[in-house]
């Protein structure tokens, strides 16, 4: 059975799409299969691996029967579809045979409200109940099809059903963190909204009606296994030091608020994180500069920025030399954080 991770946080613009594929692709060249899963409506990581500019692109590129995104292979559950929800067919990431991608769909935001129905166990659960447990099923039906050891969850930024179903049904979960003032808060926020999550999850479980159906909601077992730290200015190859300030701050923030929070709620295990990872919890996984220029090269041209090219990217000489300079202390922390998931994930 693959390992689901989750990439979550419910504050934008912290690097949640670009993590899921710079890391996708590194584990994914280390040898493992690794299967990436747009949830998110907006659609970017699809957008990125595929190259596609709009949402016509997209739809041109839909079907729903074999599914090959994950609204539609969802339906057979939120439609009342005279079938039963299977594997999607997947697209090979081009340039890495280890890596293919789940497509996201604008339309997934349309079954919000009938899944925060559901997950209410309510008077009308009896009607929904294959909803809460049709996401890991979708997921677990697709690895197994590509017989993938990873899926990496890329998720919108929010605090809906959807995220909530994502995170308690995966195994485990990353938080992408910017060293700023409304990260710092989105840790105070978190360490109360996880716990809710995980007590609503647990009820979930013991619900006969929900266990019980043709889509079984599974056991929950999300556990943490980090944070990541990205987009700091460097200065003279580290953080500058109003960047390290805030950097302090965020793990300051993960050691005093988040993980006493997520170890009490069942959500972390300290010691057999330090077993495993051989590192305190609060330390970030990947604590990384930010790409500048390289980031929109890499979606031209639908690879991660350390595997960027002199052709890609029309350098040459010092200056093509000072890009690969940069390019290279990315794989490295890429390749150092991916280690770091494969050894917390063992």
């Amino acid at each position: 059975m693959a390992k689901t991770i989750c990439l979550f946080n419910h504050k934008g613009g912290v690097s949640k799409t670009t993590t899921a594929f710079n890391l996708g692709w590194m584990m994914a060249s280390m040898g493992h299969k690794v299967l990436l899963a747009d949830f998110d409506p907006q659609c970017n990581l699809t957008g990125m691996v595929l190259g596609y500019k709009g949402v016509d692109d997209l739809e041109k590129t839909y079907k729903a029967d074999p599914p090959n995104n994950v609204r539609d292979g969802l339906a057979p559950a939120f439609e009342s579809k005279p079938r039963q929800i299977v594997g999607a067919e997947c697209v090979p990431v081009p340039g890495n045979d280890n890596l293919f991608l789940l497509p996201g769909h604008i339309g997934l935001a349309e079954y919000e409200t009938t899944l925060g129905i559901a997950q209410e166990l309510s008077g009308s659960l009896l009607a929904l109940r294959n909803l809460p447990g049709s996401l890991r099923f979708l997921l677990d039906g697709t690895a197994d099809k590509y017989e993938a050891e990873y899926v990496i969850v890329d998720m919108s930024p929010s605090l809906g059903p959807l995220n909530q179903n994502l995170l308690m049904t995966s195994d485990y979960f990353i938080v992408p963190l910017h060293p700023d003032y409304f990260s710092s808060m989105a840790l105070s926020s978190l360490a109360k909204s996880l716990p809710r999550w995980a007590a609503w999850a647990k009820t979930a479980y013991e619900t006969e009606v929900l266990r019980e159906a043709d889509y079984p909601f599974p056991e929950p077992k999300a556990t943490f296994i980090g944070g990541i730290i990205q987009k700091y200015r460097p200065r003279n190859g580290r953080a500058s030091a109003a960047f390290q300030r805030w950097i302090d701050q965020l793990e300051k923030g993960l050691r005093d608020e988040l993980v006493p929070s997520l170890e009490k709620a069942g959500l972390l295990n300290s010691d057999e994180f330090r077993r495993k990872g051989g590192f305190e919890p609060w330390t970030a996984l990947l604590t990384v500069a930010d790409f500048n220029s390289l980031i929109a090269e890499s979606q031209e041209n639908q690879v991660p920025v350390f595997a960027l090219t002199a052709e890609m990217v029309e350098q040459k000489g010092a200056v093509w030399d000072t890009t690969k300079e940069n390019m290279e202390k990315f794989e490295a922390a890429f390749q150092e954080c991916a280690q770091k998931v494969i050894a917390l994930t063992a």
